[in-house]
């Protein structure tokens, strides 16, 4: 059993996010559903929890009610190595949310995500502070990132 796992609430898409999520990400299923009983106070019959993995993670949704929404204090990373990935999961998760700025967006439910290339991440950990400084500037002018212009940043182009 994976020691932590992000619980996600919705107020009545966690079933529809769930399977949104799964068709996004490869390596990816639905692992459970617990519908509510006769009991409960959601309808008979109606999902309650929905267990799921992404590549391997695994995350649990709430059908929780309107109490609570997500907001961009957390989000989840998505490590990139190619341009062509970066675009794959930009475009699906924006399709009907909102793009943010530095590589970050809210897809549709609300949930931020940040699509970056590693590369990114070991350029802005150079300990050559002028190089990652440029790199860190570069960065801050874009919303979707680019590769391409995080290397020549780096490069001092």
């Amino acid at each position: 059993m994976q020691p932590i796992s992000p619980f996600l609430w919705f107020d009545t898409q966690a079933e529809e996010a769930a399977n949104f999520y799964v068709s996004v990400f490869k390596n990816s299923r639905i692992t459970d559903m617990t519908r509510w009983g006769e009991e409960g106070p959601g309808p008979a019959g109606s999902v309650l929890v929905v267990n799921f993995e992404l590549n391997g993670q695994k995350f649990i949704a709430l059908n929780g009610g309107p109490e609570f929404q997500f907001n961009k204090a957390v989000s989840f990373m998505i490590h990139c190595e190619t341009q062509s990935e970066i675009d794959y999961y930009w475009e699906k998760l924006t399709e009907g949310g909102e793009e943010v700025q530095c590589g970050w967006l809210t897809d549709k439910y609300g949930l931020s995500w940040q699509v970056a290339p590693n590369i990114l991440l070991q350029h802005l950990n150079d300990p050559d502070r002028e190089k990652s400084d440029r790199v860190m500037k570069a960065m801050m002018g874009m919303v979707k990132i680019d590769i391409a212009g995080i290397e020549k940043a780096y490069a001092g182009e």
